[in-house]
């Protein structure tokens, strides 16, 4: 079973190198969120060709120049509040205080405009802040920076205070139960909750309107607070809160941690559970609240390490990390002529035109989607298991999943950051004139939007770029998972094969989506 396994493994490789050609034969016009046509100077099959043989090339050189210490879980850091500029500044309760009153003020102030503001998206705030900057441009910062959120969210904040003002009042056990979590609900609420805001994003026809976005930033909120009071704070924001849950997956990239030291950093803390091998407590912000000053380290890491912290991976944080694959994905294909054809085609076969039927399909196809993500990745981990040995399927799937992450965030990034560059200008205009009232408070309202800050070409190889290079960090990850898993080096080069594969596929089809003309 082994050898035929590893001969289908083989296959798959080539198999997808070979249909390459067939693939990109018919677009060598790219368009996807280019603003302008761009004719490639070579045919699109050479650059699929070029990308999938630059993750087969990271591929041989792990495995050639990243032995057994490619599997050690300890990683260099410096403790940031070693020095005093950033002990008086990150780490003094002044400024952090100040950090969240902006967060609160930019959070009421989306809903106010939502609310009372001008109706047209492009001359109200609450669009550009919701989908532009604080979508786009926040996971990014989250992911190349670090987990701002777990300090600055307003819910949070928000909830903080009104916790504080009860206990003032009276209130002694101020507005958090003593509920325990239901430990069979894992992540699942927060996969619900981040399902609900892609199918908003995405299938709901009114994402773009700015009193939905207040109503739905409003019905949130009161999910988010209602979790919080009937199971604490912290663990509802650990296992239900969607965007505490997205930001701190995309923040273990991030070349930032905050950690407490000790081996007791986290036996009192329902939300995090048993800390890291060494007896610390990694990017927790309850433990490290609740810390002694000396136990406390805002550290710099190598990025993307944190990827590759040990820990049980529960089926719900799979799923969840799976979602954010399949739904990045599944937005680049919804304006492709493939996926427009496919739709028209369904809709003329039952009869179903129209709203609803745009409805209908379209959350058919985020559900679908992502379940044929999570089975294809299924499939190649337990090819993984039988090529590799050592641990089990659902363990290995679960050590496997972390590797996904830079491939989610790469594409997020090529996919995104033109829509950052060009909505983000809004804001230079909508800061003078936040509702659309006609205000101008900073001279700035007539501020007109360049639309082509990068040529067509620069965003091309860009995406290329950023492609492969979330590919190559992936596979890298991907390659130390297997050496903690297997038994050997030699199987571990041997049982990753399917997982590069499966890399390889999905490099392929990313460049493949950003090359289509998008069909509003």
């Amino acid at each position: 079973m082994p050898g035929r396994a590893r001969h289908v493994a083989a296959a798959l490789v080539a198999a997808l190198l070979w249909s390459l050609p067939a693939l990109a034969h018919s677009r060598p016009a790219l368009a996807h969120g280019f603003g302008q046509r761009y004719d490639l100077p070579v045919p699109l099959w050479l650059y699929l060709y070029g990308a999938a043989g630059a993750v087969v090339l990271s591929f041989v050189v792990f495995g050639l120049f990243v032995g057994e210490r490619g599997a050690a879980r300890g990683y260099p850091r410096l403790n940031l509040l070693r020095f005093g500029l950033f002990r008086a500044t990150l780490a003094s309760r002044p400024f952090v205080s100040g950090l969240r009153v902006v967060s609160v003020a930019l959070f009421g102030l989306v809903i106010l405009t939502g609310l009372l503001g001008n109706q047209t998206p492009v001359l109200n705030l609450a669009p550009t802040v919701v989908w532009a900057i604080w979508w786009v441009g926040f996971s990014l910062f989250v992911a190349l920076v670090g987990d701002l959120w777990a300090l600055v969210n307003p819910l949070k904040v928000v909830f903080e205070w009104a916790d504080g003002l009860a206990r003032r009042l009276g209130v002694h056990e101020g507005l958090e139960s003593d509920a325990p979590y239901p430990a069979s609900w894992d992540v699942w609420p927060a996969l619900v909750l981040f399902f609900t805001f892609v199918w908003v994003e995405l299938v709901f026809p009114g994402s773009a309107t700015p009193r939905n976005i207040a109503f739905f930033v409003l019905l949130y909120s009161s999910v988010i607070w209602a979790g919080m009071s009937l199971f604490g704070k912290e663990a509802w924001l650990r296992k239900g809160e969607a965007f505490s849950v997205f930001f701190g997956i995309l923040a273990r990239f991030a070349p930032t941690e905050v950690r407490v030291t000790g081996g007791k950093a986290c036996s009192e803390c329902d939300a995090c559970g048993p800390g890291d091998e060494d007896g610390g407590c990694v990017n927790c912000y309850g433990c490290f609240a609740l810390a002694a000053p000396d136990k406390r380290e805002l550290n710099l890491r190598p990025p993307a390490v944190g990827l590759l912290r040990s820990g049980w991976t529960s089926a719900g944080l799979l799923a969840f990390v799976v979602f954010m694959l399949a739904s990045v994905t599944y937005d680049g294909l919804l304006a492709t002529p493939f996926w427009v054809g496919g739709m028209f085609f369904l809709q003329s076969v039952t009869g179903s035109f129209g709203v609803l039927g745009s409805l209908f399909y379209g959350t058919l196809g985020l559900v679908v989607v992502p379940l044929l993500f999570f089975g294809l990745y299924a499939g190649f981990v337990k090819l993984c298991q039988v090529l590799g040995g050592g641990a089990g399927f659902r363990a290995l799937a679960g050590a496997f999943a972390y590797s996904l992450v830079p491939i989610a965030l790469a594409y997020q990034a090529a996919h995104y950051y033109t829509l950052l560059i060009t909505e983000g200008q809004n804001l230079f205009a909508l800061a003078s004139d936040p509702f659309g009232w006609g205000w101008n408070l900073f001279g700035t309202s007539g501020y007109e939007v360049n639309v082509n800050v990068f040529g067509a070409a620069f965003v091309w190889y860009s995406q290329v770029g950023l492609i492969v290079a979330g590919h190559v960090v992936a596979v890298y990850l991907a390659h130390a998972v297997a050496l903690r898993t297997a038994p050997s080096p030699k199987l571990a080069l041997r049982g990753q094969l399917p997982m590069v594969a499966l890399m390889v596929l999905y490099t392929v089809t990313s460049l493949w989506v950003l090359s289509q003309p998008v069909i509003e």
